[in-house]
């Protein structure tokens, strides 16, 4: 049986920055959610650098053991003649920040890139002792960008509606259509949860799903934690607890409101969007083709939100973004603020105009904002290409 299509190697658009990046004496710490290419990524940079180095899995209970020990001798011998070592899921590494800092502080040429899955583990271990060594950098499923990089605009156009459904994790984009529900299917329930269940006070896998099943049907509208909590049978803490780890397990994200000058705006209240469209349709067990759907313009609003988000993470460029709306009703999907400026986007599967009443007031208040509908028309230019 052939589970893959023909091999196709995605070229990362964090790659040749991480590359850049690769110092003596820095730990480069690459987060993002398990099954989105890490591994493999570093590995082909491994490759393709040639310096001489040394890969680890920290599962392994001897490397786990050794870079826990804060054993000079122990860590020595793990880094042997490397120029680059490379410690994959180093949240499973005990006191992993200081290890660390002692090979750094020990080996000054040396090169380490560690990764992780689950940022807060991670996070918490390696802040404090690495201040001033690390640099950090979050790759997430494959990007519309990065497929035009690899197979050019053509080709990553007539793939459009395949990512709107099924998403960009690299083993669903490279799989044969026979596979790609159960594959989905196995990554949404083992994968994303496995992380977020090993912790203290998750118990129940259920109440996760449920969560985000609501929040699937909540995409593009104020979400309401009280509201959540009485569908779920839980008090508003434990939701609230639970959606901050979602958010940090690199499942959904979230989008606050904007205000600044009207006193009817509404800014208190948050959106949700998920990491992956077919994260979402998975959880909803509806992996429908768009012209049998009455979603598609929650499909599209948000994989233009994520991908707008990829495009600036690996770009370096920093952006604050929130939704817009007031309470009678006038709204605007995307607000990002960089250098200064406002720039406002509605996201319209078909082409569309901004209702004049909603251009006006917001206009009105923020003059030096720009408003623009993105399409299927021109979402190329909204998501931009990054150098490869």
């Amino acid at each position: 049986m052939i589970w893959y299509t023909e091999f196709m190697q995605i070229q990362r658009s964090l790659q040749k920055q991480i590359k850049d990046f690769l110092l003596p004496g820095k730990v480069l710490v690459l987060y993002g959610p398990r099954q989105v290419g890490k591994t493999t990524m570093v590995k082909q940079l491994v490759a393709e650098i040639g310096r001489q180095a040394r890969f680890i899995n920290a599962d392994e209970l001897f490397y786990r053991e050794a870079l826990a020990s804060q054993d000079l001798n122990r860590l020595k011998n793990v880094v042997g003649g490397s120029e680059l070592l490379v410690i994959d899921e180093a949240q499973r590494v005990p006191e992993i920040g200081l290890n660390l800092k002692i090979l750094i502080d020990n080996h000054p040429q040396l090169s380490i890139i560690a990764t992780g899955s689950a940022s807060f583990e991670l996070a918490n271990k390696i802040s404090e002792p690495l201040t001033g060594r690390k640099i950090t950098f979050t790759l997430y499923p494959i990007s519309y960008t990065e497929l035009v990089i690899t197979q050019g605009e053509m080709a990553a156009r007539k793939q459009l509606e395949e990512r709107l459904i099924w998403g960009g994790y690299p083993e669903i984009v490279t799989a044969v259509p026979a596979l790609r529900n159960r594959l989905l299917g196995e990554l949404t329930g083992s994968y994303l949860f496995r992380d977020l269940l090993a912790l203290e006070g998750i118990r129940r896998a259920d109440r996760l799903v449920d969560l985000l099943r609501l929040l699937a049907f909540q995409i593009g509208y104020e979400v309401s934690h009280s509201e959540l909590a009485k569908n779920l049978g839980i008090n508003r803490a434990t939701v609230e607890r639970y959606l901050d780890l979602l958010e940090k397990a690199f499942v959904i994200y979230r989008v606050g409101g904007f205000s600044r000058n009207l006193r009817k705006e509404i800014m208190k209240s948050n959106r949700y969007y998920f990491f992956d469209n077919g994260v979402r349709n998975s959880l909803i067990q509806n992996l429908n083709p768009l012209h049998l759907r009455n979603d598609v313009g929650q499909l599209w609003e948000n994989f233009m939100m994520i991908e707008r988000i990829k495009r600036h993470e690996y770009s370096g460029q920093a952006v604050n973004r929130y939704f817009w709306r007031t309470y009678d009703q006038k709204e605007i999907d995307l607000v990002e603020e960089t250098q200064g400026r406002l720039y406002g986007f509605e996201f319209k599967w078909r082409q569309g105009k901004i209702k004049p009443s909603v251009r006006d007031e917001f206009l009105g208040a923020y003059s030096n904002a720009e408003l623009q509908v993105i399409s299927q028309d021109n979402f190329t230019n909204f998501l931009g290409h990054i150098d490869s």
